[in-house]
């Protein structure tokens, strides 16, 4: 006769027993941390806001740039569409559209030109992030059959303000392998 394995709890090893962990849900919120990581930077901006701290300088002035850049562009003609347009590749400062082209715009600011210009910062690895970011914006439109360009505008501070602005149309092209239209 065959010896039958009968049912029931099988003993286990006390090597290899389950051990019970408390993980948190994929929110990435629990018990300990209640709010969801959303939440809790928005919490931590108003509590900011309310208490007059201050961004630090280097997020000011990048500010700045970025709404002086906005309206330099807009007295040029251009229509604004958006601005810092992220996705999980990157960001595009400002998009804006001349006639029938967009234009993505990089917005580099700096305190003064010592050592280089501003767009000299926008190196291959930066203009691939931008390229990257512009097909997704571009994805998010349903591929719309119109001309696009990366421009830079340089903003020179002086003294916290803006000194000049300079805008360099056409800077760069879509990075290879890729092509649009």
């Amino acid at each position: 006769m065959l010896n039958r394995i009968r049912p029931g709890p099988q003993p286990r090893c006390r090597r290899y027993r389950p051990v019970r962990r408390e993980t948190s849900p994929p929110g990435g919120f629990s018990r300990v941390n209640p709010q969801p990581p959303v939440i809790k930077k928005l919490i931590e901006q108003i509590k900011a806001r309310l208490t007059g701290r201050k961004k630090p300088e280097h997020l000011r002035r990048g500010r700045l740039g970025e709404r002086a850049a906005k309206r330099h562009l807009q007295k040029a003609g251009l229509k604004f569409l958006t601005a810092n347009f992220r996705t999980g590749r990157g960001e595009i400062d400002l998009i804006f559209r001349d006639g029938d082209c967009l234009a993505f715009v990089e917005v580099k600011t700096r305190s003064s030109e010592d050592w280089t210009r501003p767009a000299a910062a926008v190196d291959a690895e930066r203009r691939r992030r931008l390229s990257h970011c512009a097909l997704d914006y571009l994805r998010r439109l349903n591929n719309p059959a119109v001309k696009i360009r990366f421009d830079i505008v340089e903003v020179l501070l002086a003294d916290g303000q803006v000194r000049e602005i300079r805008h360099l149309p056409n800077a760069f092209a879509l990075v290879p392998p890729y092509r649009y239209g």
